[in-house]
């Protein structure tokens, strides 16, 4: 009676700014058969805000198919446009 858990990802780009809907589902077998299945989400976007300063979202702790995402669709255009819109909203 062995208990294995494994893990599985997946995302949807979302929005004009791209932001990534990632989905990790934990998979726990027994002796080889599923026997539950539990989702996680959580949303990526490409630029984060410390104080005044701009800056990438870390995304070093992501799998790897997750970051191969981020990376191919957070260009320099989709990173400025983001950075004008948000600080539109929080503008005076």
């Amino acid at each position: 009676m062995a208990l294995k858990e494994e893990f599985e990802y997946d995302c949807e780009i979302r929005g004009e700014h791209k932001n990534v809907q990632v989905r990790k589902a934990t998979i726990i077998k027994k002796d080889g058969a599923e026997i539950s299945r539990s989702f996680h989400r959580h949303v990526l976007s490409c630029r984060t805000k410390d104080g005044d300063t701009w800056g990438d979202t870390d995304i070093s702790g992501e799998d790897a198919a997750i970051q191969a995402v981020c990376n191919a669709v957070w260009t320099d255009a989709i990173k400025s446009a983001y950075e004008t819109a948000m600080d539109a909203q929080t503008d005076p």
